[in-house]
C-alpha cells in the first residue's frame, strides 16, 4: 500500500509537512482515490469554491468516506479568523492523516507558518523554510502567517 505522500506524488508541491500531514496543490479524482487507499481521512481545502474545478471535490471526497473541510483563502481577504479556523481543524485532526491543499501549495504554506511556530515549536526561520518547502511563494501570504504567529505568541506569552 502506498503512503499518503506516495499517493500524492504527481501533484504540484506534494510534501510531507509533518508525520500525519501532507500538503500540495490540487489533486485529481484518481489521486483522491489513491489518498483514501493510503489512509488519508481528512481533506482540508483552502481554495475558494468559485475557483474553476473540473469536478466536485466535496462530493468526491465525501463519497470516498473522507471528511471534507473548505476554508476559502482569497488574496486581499487574509484575516486572522481564517487562520483561527484552519488551525482549529489542524489541531482537531492532528492524530488523523490529513491532506491540506490549495491550487499550488502557496496558500497552504502561508497558513502553516503559525502552526509550525505555535504548535510545532519551530523558530520563525525554520517555519519560513518549511513553508517554502510546502509551496509558499507570496510575500503577502508569508506576512499574514508570520503576523498571526507573532501576535498569538506574544498574547500567549511564548
Amino acid at each position: 500500500m502506498p503512503t499518503p505522500l506516495q499517493a500524492l506524488a504527481n501533484v504540484a508541491n506534494a510534501y510531507q509537512a509533518l508525520p500525519k500531514l501532507i500538503t500540495g496543490g490540487q489533486p485529481s479524482p484518481d489521486i483522491f482515490e489513491a489518498l483514501k487507499a493510503a489512509g488519508v481521512e481528512v481533506v482540508l481545502d483552502i481554495r475558494d469554491p468559485m475557483e474553476a474545478r473540473p469536478f466536485d471535490e466535496k462530493l468526491l471526497v465525501e463519497k470516498l468516506g473522507m471528511r471534507y473541510v473548505n476554508i476559502p483563502v482569497v488574496a486581499g481577504y487574509l484575516h486572522e479568523a481564517l487562520l483561527d479556523q484552519i488551525l482549529g481543524i489542524l489541531r482537531e485532526e492532528k492524530d488523523r492523516e490529513v491532506l491540506f491543499h490549495c491550487a499550488s501549495g502557496n496558500r497552504v504554506g502561508g497558513a502553516l507558518i503559525p502552526y509550525f511556530v505555535l504548535d510545532q515549536g519551530l523558530s520563525e526561520d525554520d517555519a519560513m523554510e518549511a513553508a517554502m518547502r510546502v509551496g509558499l511563494r507570496n510575500a503577502e501570504l508569508m506576512d499574514w502567517g508570520m503576523r498571526y504567529a507573532r501576535g498569538r505568541a506574544k498574547r500567549d506569552g511564548k
